[in-house]
């Protein structure tokens, strides 16, 4: 790595440590010092070449412990079809154990033990690897450490450096890297690390500090080659599997933690590419942070890069120790590792082969137990423990801090406070971040905004032929009538297409939330931010391509107006389909539940049945139907005008029998009713008005600017509950 970052040539060398790129933290306080040296010394410029070793005083050592781990989940019944078919009768009060660690399944109610008294530790500058067949409760060790567990269903104790973890501490000074690579498609590596940047590292920090770090990490992982390609997806050609996986990484070691989880980094991986992987975790464990990960079944190259080992079987510890320790450990139990076999490969069969046989793994658990106490005693006979030179936790990570470690805790007034911040940035700066990146990600993917666009398009065109310049005629006032009704259904239903969006999301925003790259409130007001310049767009487009096709009234303020009303429509169903995608966890369910819905909420309006005809039993769901109130808007927009005549003498007969008799014969109609009513009734005389037309549709509670004010509290309604969806279903915890 050769990149120049603008810092002192003379930075010291970390003690003990491989060559690494420095951490921002180290890059922040030589940033400092450089700036004060440079104001005594008239500016002296310094560089760093990335490669060269690093000088700067040792970090205090960090030990997670963690003991008597237990952790069992509940197990839905099967109905007892094990006993109707021959199965074995066991008492209900059988609890699981050991050689039966999942329990009894033919049982009504059972507990499935997932952790069962696990203990072990880890320390800064190392990889403690987490190894087992499928179920043996890597993932869940991983998740109970990372505190992904909720409180009270685990059991045991998880410390640092011998405190209890606060969570939400430990949100701040650790990353989870999941199983998944879950990154948006169309952003580059350089433009997805460093959006992370913006997240993770303080607003005090410059922008050209943040791109340095950027272009750091992207040659600590080793990925200048991929820097301006694109992560992609299925559609679009990105990135390689293995680089995917280190931008995963990148994403999540931005801020410098001092804890990382990894929940199997190296799964679908070919061997060249895992080794990348692991060789990158090295380096960072090597800057002073605590790797813990989970793998499946490490070839030979990756046991070299692994310090630790903690093997599992059915939720209990069947090895606990250093990769070198695998043959005294194996051998002394009574089944040597062969020369030149894989040792893990070796442990992986043994255990399979033993959790086949009837008594299970529980020799060798009995076993384990047994060799650690005596290492244990030999260990502490040496007098090798880990020095905590008498600092709290607070203390020692506030010391770390000021020496290089855990960036987004630095500020410039006090970088070796005790307390670090729970968010990095402000608010505001958090919702500008978040905008830029859901708009380009947006803007590279112009066929999903187009699809709409085009869909606007076409219905607007369908509908302006359709009921082309619309006359006065009472048959005119029903056409009018419904084609509100249509068009205002229409606006909610293109709006289905923001329902995958989230849902695609969900998993980017669960993983960054989790460790507090940034606010839930900060998403949810980008998200409507964001999705604002569209609707007006598309607002905008459907007003003109309609409003005087159809002949609507009102000139240009009531054009202004059904423009209004239609970006409120927008507002409202884009408000109400994203609330669902924060509630339905699946695109097709959702579709349906929407589609379902919106065509309640028509039923409702009061196009189809007035709301006095509504029975009492169905009227709530009148006033709360979305449709309702912008339906009644535009009618009152279009039949507002007192003085405008919409039925005028023998017009009254349209729609009836007699609408096809001659216009002489409905004249003398016309006096006869004349003479009957004592009203003086002629070929001109107006009949029905706009109030009228809107009194016959019970249209008469409300106003149109109360009409439009409440579709637009709809779509705030509506964004307030999407975020307490994320609020509520966004715990990321087992229960």
């Amino acid at each position: 790595m050769s990149a120049r970052i603008g810092i002192a040539e003379d930075m010291p060398e970390i003690s003990g440590f491989a060559p690494a790129s420095p951490t921002l933290g180290e890059l922040l306080k030589y940033v400092t010092e450089s700036m004060d040296d440079g104001n005594r010394n008239n500016g002296s410029a310094h560089d760093l070449e990335m490669n060269q070793t690093n000088e700067m005083p040792q970090s205090l050592p960090f030990v997670l412990s963690f003991t008597n781990l237990t952790y069992s989940v509940k197990v839905r019944s099967k109905l007892g079809l094990p006993n109707v078919f021959g199965g074995p009768n066991r008492p209900a009060a059988v609890p699981a154990t050991a050689t039966d660690p999942v329990g009894r399944e033919n049982l009504p109610s059972r507990s499935k033990v997932l952790l069962n008294d696990i203990s072990g530790e880890a320390r800064d500058g190392e990889i403690l690897a987490v190894l087992g067949a499928s179920g043996s409760g890597k993932s869940t060790l991983i998740d109970a450490l990372a505190n992904r567990i909720a409180k009270g269903s685990l059991k045991g104790n998880v410390t640092l450096n011998g405190e209890q973890l606060e969570s939400k501490l430990l949100k701040v000074i650790s990353a989870y890297v999941m199983q998944d690579d879950l990154l948006f498609p169309m952003l580059t590596v350089e433009e997805t690390l460093m959006f992370a940047a913006e997240f993770r590292l303080p607003r005090t920090l410059s922008k050209s500090k943040k791109k340095q770090r950027v272009q750091a990490l992207i040659d600590q992982l080793g990925l200048r080659n991929a820097a301006n390609t694109v992560i992609g997806d299925e559609g679009h050609r990105g990135v390689s599997g293995g680089e995917r996986r280190r931008v995963s990484i990148g994403t999540d070691i931005i801020h410098d933690p001092i804890i990382l989880f990894l929940d199997e980094p190296t799964s679908g991986l070919d061997s060249t590419s895992a080794y990348m992987v692991v060789k990158v975790l090295q380096r960072i464990a090597q800057t002073g942070s605590i790797v813990i990960m989970s793998v499946h079944q490490p070839s030979f190259r990756l046991l070299g890069l692994l310090d630790r080992l903690l093997f599992l079987s059915r939720g209990q510890t069947v090895y606990s120790g250093s990769p070198s320790n695998l043959l005294s450990f194996f051998a002394d139990f009574g089944h040597p590792i062969p020369d030149k076999e894989n040792r893990t490969e070796f442990a992986l069969d043994l255990i399979r082969e033993l959790e086949g046989s009837p008594g299970g793994t529980r020799s060798l658990v009995e076993f384990n137990k047994s060799w650690q106490i005596m290492r244990r005693s030999r260990h502490n006979a040496i007098g090798n423990e880990t020095p905590t030179h008498g600092l709290s936790l607070k203390e020692a990570i506030s010391t770390s801090i000021s020496r290089g470690k855990l960036v987004s805790g630095v500020t410039n007034n006090d970088s070796s406070s005790s307390m670090v911040h729970s968010f990095a940035n402000p608010i505001w700066m958090e919702m500008i971040v978040l905008s830029k990146r859901s708009f380009l990600n947006s803007w590279r993917l112009p066929e999903l905004f187009g699809t709409r666009l085009g869909a606007v398009i076409v219905t607007g065109f369908i509908l302006a032929t359709m009921f082309w310049k619309l006359d006065d005629t009472p048959r005119g006032v029903r056409e009018r009538v419904g084609f509100f009704a249509f068009a205002m259904s229409t606006t909610f239903y293109t709006c289905a297409d923001a329902l995958p969006v989230f849902i695609q999301e969900r998993f980017i925003f669960m993983r960054e939330t989790a460790y507090n790259a940034y606010r839930r409130s900060s998403y949810v007001l980008s998200h409507s931010l964001v999705a604002i310049p569209g609707l007006v767009f598309l607002s905008f487009v459907f007003a003109v391509i309609t409003f005087w096709a159809v002949g609507l009234d009102g000139g240009a303020s009531g054009f202004f107006f059904y423009f209004a009303i239609i970006l409120a429509s927008f507002w409202a169903g884009s408000s109400f389909v994203t609330f669902l995608s924060g509630v339905v966890p699946h695109v097709m369910i959702g579709y349906v539940i929407v589609v379902a819905l919106l065509a309640y909420f028509l039923l409702f309006s009061g196009f189809f049945i007035n709301r006095d005809r509504i029975p009492d039993y169905w009227i709530w769901f009148h006033y709360i139907s979305l449709v309702k109130y912008p339906y009644e808007a535009v009618l009152h927009n279009e039949f507002k005008d007192p003085m405008k005549c919409f039925t005028r003498g023998t017009q009254i007969f349209d729609g009836s029998p007699l609408a096809d008799f001659d216009d002489s014969l409905k004249l003398k109609l016309l006096e006869n009713m004349s003479e009957t009513l004592g009203v003086n009734i002629t070929a001109t005389t107006c009949l029905t008005t706009g109030a009228d037309i809107l009194s016959n549709q019970g249209i008469t509670q409300l106003t149109k600017w109360e009409c439009l004010y409440i579709t637009v509290a709809w779509g705030f309604l509506f964004r307030i509950l999407f975020y307490f969806s994320l609020l509520i279903g966004s715990k990321n915890k087992r229960s």
